[in-house]
């Protein structure tokens, strides 16, 4: 694991303000399906996977509730319609996160209906 190792003999204090990331706000929206409570988001940006997200989770039941507040957003979603299981693959397709929505489908509807994630094809990954 990676760290940072300091000496010297002057302590350090402060603050600083760590921005939300697109990888840390995909799954944590997805996560929502698990719950009927509102959950809010903070700091999250304002892109289009973030966008295609919030259609998904709409889309099964579980849409944005407000307006979003800035950039970076503020964001709310509410799971209200437990009946819908299928993700659609024309929103999936656009985003690598969909399939982040599977698991918490089947565990909170126990059935999940997700199609292949899409995306940008960046190259090979492993």
């Amino acid at each position: 694991m990676d760290r940072f190792v300091i000496k010297g003999g002057t302590r350090l204090e402060g603050r600083i303000r760590v921005n939300g990331s697109k990888n840390a706000a995909l799954p944590l929206l997805a996560a929502a399906l698990l719950t009927d409570q509102p959950v809010t988001l903070r700091g999250v940006p304002n892109l289009a996977d973030i966008a295609s997200m919030l259609r998904l989770l709409g889309e099964l039941g579980c849409p944005k509730t407000g307006e979003s507040i800035g950039s970076p957003q503020t964001l709310t979603v509410q799971s209200r319609d437990e009946s819908a299981c299928h993700a659609r693959y024309d929103i999936v397709r656009t985003m690598r996160a969909g399939i982040c929505v599977l698991g918490p489908l089947l565990a909170r509807r126990g059935s999940a209906r997700v199609s292949m994630p899409g995306g940008c094809a960046i190259g090979d990954r492993p």
